[in-house]
């Protein structure tokens, strides 16, 4: 009988990941206040519109907490993607904290599990934070009005 390799974490790729992370996360939000968000509106073929809400839900010397929301692309009865991240400033890394209300995920996990989590599911968690953050660098506007007042002297 034939056993299936068993997975080992790249920690090289997992830390380079939430290295990149944290910098993007810095390119879309630079200036993080607690009680803050930002909205991107990602535009579809016709009058498909995604929103990526980034809230600052928490700020502390050494660490910042977000959640990540997105809106308006599923049906009602399907509930939107929603992650919360932290951001660790004295490593200059982002971490996946919960996703869909799930937490504390481990770096491996053996298969199948009462959860039915994949071996890689933190890699693939945070792969899939990079995506939505690309993402919005690549094809986000962002929602922010803002008054223009022409200087008439």
């Amino acid at each position: 009988m034939l056993r299936k390799k068993r997975y080992v974490p790249d920690l090289q790729e997992l830390s380079s990941l939430a290295e990149k992370n944290y910098l993007r996360f810095f390119k879309l939000f630079p200036q993080m206040e607690a009680g803050s968000e930002r909205t991107f509106i990602i535009r579809g073929s016709g009058e498909h519109e995604a929103r990526i809400i980034i809230r600052v839900e928490e700020v502390h010397p050494y660490t910042t907490m977000l959640e990540i929301i997105q809106q308006g692309l599923s049906p009602e009865w399907i509930q939107p993607p929603r992650m919360q991240v932290r951001l660790y400033h004295d490593a200059n890394m982002a971490e996946v904290l919960s996703y869909q209300n799930q937490k504390r995920f481990e770096g491996r996990y053996q298969y199948p599990n009462p959860t039915m989590r994949l071996p890689d599911e933190k890699l693939q968690l945070n792969r899939f934070l990079a995506d939505w953050l690309d993402h919005c660098l690549h094809y986000g506007h962002v929602d922010t009005p803002f008054a223009f007042t022409p200087d008439l002297s």
